[in-house]
């Protein structure tokens, strides 16, 4: 049985209300079957108050164990780096300062979303209240904890990056925490646990037809793909989305909006409207993973020359308009 700690700070507590929606098993079954003990969430459980204050001061003073510290949201430390803009209430004392001592005690540490794992859409603009995640800030690494970092079984800090991550990217990633199968050669180069993050967004696609052809949606509602006009970055996220669905059927693409790498550091401000493609020479500027320039625009101008019409014509509809033909088998 492994203690967990769950904080949150600078966000939208959209990571739990994710967790939440966890199934087959649910969320408390998940936990029970990995052999969690809940010691504190501030959404999930009944202290608070003094009871919550008790708790922290024990796992600080090491009067009981912490296995896994989670934190959702990103860590504020303005102004001018003292962390008084969050204050744990009842301590007077900032979550940033309460962090690090946890993080110093802490077996594993879990940053739980984009925001607690790079920054995330807390530290956009800005940044006035000087967020940043738990070992990198952006793309950089450092953040509250530093790029040296090592947690007390040696690990690095487990980045589940997602805005907001899949439930079961969270699950899984205690379940090998607790089974102690998760270490960092599990982990990417950006600390995210492989088991979601070496597969694309793209894999999966139920577009990728349209994208085979470059037949391209024109608007939100078009059944084509996302990536020429619309602002769809499927190619280059890391992520399961459309191989372990969302709610047992969704995804953002099913739903016909674009991927816009919610899991990658700082992708809260690409430089342009989400939903635009930015192009130059009327190449997308953000070509798919491992793909030179050049080898896309030929196979792109010979994909669009064989297009079938059915695509042509469904690409930029909102229904299927053209089913493809029946093959009968030739008669002997």
């Amino acid at each position: 049985m492994i203690n967990l700690l769950w904080l949150q700070s600078s966000g939208c507590g959209g990571c739990t209300m994710s967790l939440l929606n966890a199934e087959s098993p649910d969320l408390l079954a998940s936990l029970e079957a990995a052999g969690v003990n809940l010691l504190w969430h501030p959404s999930l459980s009944e202290q608070s108050g003094s009871e919550v204050r008790a708790l922290l001061q024990e796992l600080v003073d090491g009067e009981q164990r912490l296995d896994v510290l989670c934190l959702e949201g990103a860590v504020v430390c303005g102004p001018n780096g003292s962390g008084r803009f969050h204050v744990l209430a009842g301590t007077g004392v900032p979550m940033m300062a309460w962090v690090e001592r946890l993080a110093a005690r802490a077996r594993y540490v879990v940053a739980v979303g984009s925001c607690a794992s790079y920054g995330g859409v807390s530290s956009a603009g800005t940044n006035p209240a000087e967020v940043r995640g738990l070992q990198y800030d952006g793309e950089q690494r450092g953040g509250l904890l530093g790029g040296d970092y090592r947690s007390g079984a040696g690990a690095e800090v487990i980045n589940v990056a997602g805005c907001p991550p899949h439930p079961n990217w969270i699950t899984e990633t205690l379940m090998g925490l607790s089974l102690e199968e998760l270490d960092n050669r599990q982990l990417d180069p950006l600390g995210r646990p492989r088991f979601y993050a070496d597969h694309l967004v793209h894999h999966g696609c139920p577009r990728n037809e349209f994208y085979e052809y470059k037949a391209s949606a024109r608007q939100a509602s078009d059944n084509g793909c996302l990536m020429e006009h619309m602002g769809c970055i499927g190619t280059q996220a890391h992520g399961d989305c459309n191989i372990r669905l969302w709610n047992g059927q969704g995804s953002c693409t099913r739903g016909g909006f674009a991927c816009i790498n919610c899991t990658a550091p700082e992708f809260e401000e690409p430089g342009h409207p989400f939903v635009e493609t930015p192009k130059l020479a009327g190449i997308p500027v953000g070509l798919p993973t491992d793909m030179p320039k050049a080898w896309f625009v030929a196979l792109s101008s010979l994909s669009k020359a064989a297009t079938p019409e059915r695509l042509k014509e469904n690409a930029v509809s909102d229904h299927i308009k053209v089913a493809p033909k029946i093959h009968t088998r030739k008669k002997r």
